[in-house]
C-alpha cells in the first residue's frame, strides 16, 4: 500500500511503502521509504475500523509512535483505502490517506 495524502505534521509521503499482513484479528505492517528509515504497526480490527499501535525511525534517526485508527473504504476500482487517524506520543493529531497498489 503507499500513501495518497498526508497531514502537514505526518512524517510518511509518496515514497512510503507499506507491507500489510493478517492473520484472524492481528494486522501487522512493516514500512520504510521516503523520511522513514523503518517502521512497524501492530494492530487489530475492532467494528470495522482498524486500531493500530505505531513505531517507526526517521531517516535523522530519531524515533517517533503513537496510535491510530483507520476507517476501511474501497477505491472506486475496489481496492483497499485507508483513512488513518493518527495521534502522535506527544499528543498531535492528523490524518494520512493510504491506498492498496495494484
Amino acid at each position: 500500500m503507499s500513501v495518497r495524502s498526508t497531514a502537514p505534521n505526518g512524517v510518511i509521503n509518496e515514497n512510503t511503502i507499506f507491507d500489510f499482513q493478517q492473520i484472524e484479528n492481528l494486522i501487522t505492517a512493516k514500512y520504510e521509504g521516503g523520511k522513514i528509515k523503518t517502521g512497524f504497526l501492530i494492530g487489530k480490527i475492532n467494528e470495522g475500523r482498524l486500531e493500530f499501535q505505531y513505531t517507526q525511525m526517521h531517516d535523522d534517526e530519531q524515533l517517533a509512535g503513537g496510535h491510530s485508527i483507520c476507517d476501511i473504504e474501497s477505491t472506486e476500482d475496489g481496492r483497499i483505502k485507508l483513512i488513518e487517524h493518527f495521534e502522535w506520543s506527544s499528543g498531535e493529531k492528523g490524518m494520512n490517506v493510504i491506498e492498496e497498489t495494484v
